[in-house]
């Protein structure tokens, strides 16, 4: 009995041994991700390819979850969620980050950019990198801009064909400090509202408009509750995947490295994806007779444009030198 108590006394040092000296298993990283639209978007085809390529290059060691629909919460909330460190990942256009990151509103600019191409050349080259390189000081890491999005002008019945049809146009704008100066100055009513509200918003007529993509316009079902679509192309809104720096910072520099290559790719994947719904979406709309597309006289409204920079570089000075390193280009 004495000899069996000795050998079950070293077999379990030896077994405890042997386990000292094994390597540990890695332990899986579980983050969050959310966003405002449908999973049809390319803000859900940014999250869910990021989601996939992080999991695929970390050897399933990292999971992404990915909330869509605002199932966190609106992008302001989801934004200070993400400063604080309790949310991990969120994908989102840059005006509600105009609140916290003041030299954002550039993009807030009416005709800043002439196209969404030009728009994604300026957000993937030196500028772009510049501008993500200003969020690690307010508790975010920018892994990429997706594409910009074109914010054309969807009313409940009002026509907008030329500038001068904006005037007293009570209007839906993100809650973003510069698009409420830069509708303003066109002379339209902007309403900062929630996106969550909007649908119902102007099923109710607590607003008579609302400017968006085409793309979205359908995939959030804008179609039903509206009559015409202008291509007004005011604004082209940057989004883009933003990490807490917080949880991004806690990562050793070879997960870093897989969150940097995997954002590099869904950025790409993104970017394709916006541009084919874009096409596919103005195409159905044109072909569906629910609502009327409205191709407005883009002259008029650019000839608004130094009005209104100056309403904005008054109110925004901290964001003409990047105003000056755009129009550079």
């Amino acid at each position: 009995m004495l000899r069996t108590t000795r050998h079950l006394a070293s077999a379990a040092v030896l077994l405890a041994a042997g386990l000292a000296g094994a390597p540990a298993l890695a332990e899986t990283i579980e983050l969050n991700a959310g966003h405002v639209l449908t999973t049809a978007s390319h803000y859900h085809a940014a999250a869910a390819k990021l989601a996939e390529l992080v999991e695929k290059k970390s050897n399933g060691t990292i999971k992404i979850n990915v909330f869509p629909a605002a199932q966190l919460g609106g992008e302001v909330k989801m934004i200070q969620a993400v400063r604080t460190g309790t949310q991990d990942i969120v994908v989102t256009g840059e005006a509600p980050l105009e609140n916290t990151v003041k030299d954002y509103t550039v993009f807030s600019f009416p005709y800043l950019f002439s196209s969404v191409d030009e728009a994604n050349k300026t957000l993937q080259g030196p500028v772009g990198k510049e501008m993500l390189e200003l969020l690690p000081k307010y508790g975010m890491v920018g892994l990429g801009f997706i594409s910009a999005l074109e914010r054309d002008t969807f009313t409940n019945g009002r026509v907008i064909k030329t500038a001068a049809d904006m005037k007293g146009l009570k209007i839906r704008v993100i809650p973003g400090p510069g698009y409420v100066t830069a509708y303003k100055a066109l002379g339209a009513q902007p309403t900062p509202m929630a996106y969550t509200e909007l649908y119902m918003a102007l099923q109710n007529g607590a607003v008579d408009a609302a400017e968006n993509s085409p793309d979205l316009f359908l995939q959030d079902r804008f179609i039903e509750v509206s009559k015409t679509f202008s291509l007004t192309k005011i604004m082209y809104m940057p989004a883009l995947i933003i990490i807490s720096k917080s949880k991004f910072d806690s990562f050793t520099p070879e997960q870093q490295k897989i969150f940097r290559e995997a954002a590099a790719e869904a950025v790409d994947y993104a970017i394709a994806h916006y541009k084919k719904d874009y096409a596919e979406a103005l195409a159905t709309m044109k072909a569906g007779g629910k609502v009327e597309v409205i191709e407005p006289d883009l002259a008029s409204f650019r000839a608004t444009a130094p009005e209104v920079y100056e309403a904005l570089l008054k109110e925004f000075p901290q964001a003409k030198p990047w105003l000056d390193k755009i129009k550079a280009q």
